[in-house]
């Protein structure tokens, strides 16, 4: 989901930030954890993404917590020859 405000961009001042919500990956090999919709904002002018210091906080929770919090699922993995 992509939604564009009117909100200023905390990199460049500018009006018109859009607040998306991506998937990332912390760690690799067996420690992966994959945590989705994770709020971004991202600004279209100085093309900056970023994540909030209450995004931030909440993913380190999620990492601390990660084993009672994460729910086991296969990934395909593939290597980039």
């Amino acid at each position: 989901m992509t939604k564009k405000t009117k909100e200023l961009c905390a990199v460049c001042g500018k009006p018109g930030i859009i607040h998306r919500r991506l998937t990332k990956t912390i760690g690799k090999g067996a420690s992966l954890l994959v945590v989705e919709n994770v709020p971004v904002v991202a600004c279209p002018h100085c093309g900056e993404s970023y994540m909030t210091a209450e995004t931030l906080y909440e993913i380190e929770r999620i990492k601390a917590h990660r084993r009672s919090l994460a729910k086991k699922r296969s990934v395909a993995t593939v290597s980039f020859a």
